[in-house]
């Protein structure tokens, strides 16, 4: 269902490359400041590659970056085209994940979501630093865990809503619905008591063990998903057939005649 072909072994992304895209859109958020963070971009590729329509980027970037074309928002052609490259290696990436056989997802070739723990990150943060972050967001609310990753999937979702349509077959509609539901449990924020530091045992807890396992059913939602549209194919247009007039009605051309003596004679 991708758009941009899946190399057999693509090259994996390096966290520099993922620090270069948070970079690019950072730099893209000096002038737009409704420009999303790179999780929330992992979140709607994953989506986009679900999709049950392959959707062109000419169309998703305007939505995502914004812009008549979603691509006017970079500084120069440079930047845009650094910015493709790297969106390019990624969807393949992500594409082949979603393709492969995997039995657990601590496989190597299993999809792994490019998420940040932003309470943990400042969690661990110097005194000073901790308290100076505090002062510029004052009481804003931190993202839970894979929450804005969630949030950008189902942003795709919410703005395809005919490419998510539950299908006729009533099995694969319980399938589609229930896969939905675990990434929609994902955009909510994590209440549960903090047990575990993606930073390691010495770094204060910041995700629930809930939220956890409510992620690992999440990615797996998103394999179910791909599988789905996979099986069931693209959605095809109903071909709605003119109603032919009775014999003795009016022909639809205008000529006053009966339609057996006009176009329904031939």
């Amino acid at each position: 269902m991708s758009q941009t072909p899946a190399a057999a072994n693509p090259e994996p992304l390096g966290s520099e490359a993922f620090d270069e895209l948070e970079a690019i859109l950072d730099e893209l958020r000096t002038r737009d400041d409704e420009i999303p963070q790179w999780e929330f971009c992992e979140g709607a590729m994953a989506a986009l590659i679900c999709c049950r329509r392959a959707i062109p980027p000419q169309e998703y970037f305007p939505m995502l970056l914004g812009g008549d074309e979603g691509t006017e928002v970079f500084a120069d052609a440079t930047q845009r085209e650094r910015f493709m490259a790297l969106w390019a290696q990624r969807w393949r990436e992500v594409a082949v994940s979603l393709e492969a056989e995997v039995e657990s997802l601590e496989d190597d070739a299993a999809y792994q979501p490019e998420i940040m723990d932003v309470r943990g990150a400042v969690a661990v943060l110097p005194p000073a630093e901790r308290a100076a972050f505090e002062a510029e967001h004052g009481d804003e609310p931190l993202p839970s865990f894979a929450q804005v990753w969630a949030l950008g999937f189902m942003f795709v979702v919410e703005n395809w809503p005919e490419e998510w349509a539950a299908p006729r077959d009533k099995d694969a509609a319980k399938w589609l619905d229930a896969s939905l539901q675990a990434i929609v449990a994902m955009t909510e924020d994590d209440t549960g008591e903090p047990a575990i530091s993606p930073f390691g045992d010495d770094s204060p807890p910041s995700v629930s063990v809930a939220r956890l396992n409510a992620f690992g059913e999440a990615v797996w939602a998103v394999y179910d998903l791909y599988e789905i549209w996979r099986n069931i194919g693209p959605r095809v247009e109903t071909i709605r057939k003119e109603a032919t007039p009775g014999r003795n009605d009016l022909c639809y051309c205008g000529s006053g005649k009966k339609y057996k003596k006009c176009h329904g004679a031939t």
